[in-house]
């Protein structure tokens, strides 16, 4: 049996999750040092794999989402892709300069080893 599109979206959603969580956990560890945080944030936001750490990977998904809505909105006013361009956006240039920056005051020497 085939399962539906939405039925793998509802799927991954929650495997991103449970791995959401477990970094939520690791954070809240009592013996996480400034050095280790920053490590941590840089993760986040560092080229890995994918390239571009975890918010450029959650912005390109939400840009993936706006070119479609560009294509399927009944006027092609933009009252969905838009929004959808701007969340990407603030994504990678708010979120992203604000884990850079929290990470840089935390340890500005670099990553943890």
């Amino acid at each position: 049996m085939s399962r539906t599109r939405l039925e793998r979206v509802r799927a991954s959603v929650g495997i991103a999750s449970l791995a959401l969580q477990q970094i939520e956990d690791d954070l809240s560890a009592d013996d996480v040092d400034q050095e280790e945080l920053a490590a941590i944030l840089r993760e986040l936001i560092e080229d890995t794999d994918p390239p571009g750490g975890f918010l450029a990977s959650v912005a390109q998904l939400l840009t993936a989402a706006a070119r479609r809505a560009e294509q399927i909105e009944p006027d092609h006013d933009g009252d969905a892709s838009c929004p959808l361009h701007e969340a990407a956006a603030l994504l990678t240039d708010n979120a992203g300069m604000r884990l850079i920056w929290a990470a840089r005051s935390l340890h500005p020497q670099g990553v943890l080893e």
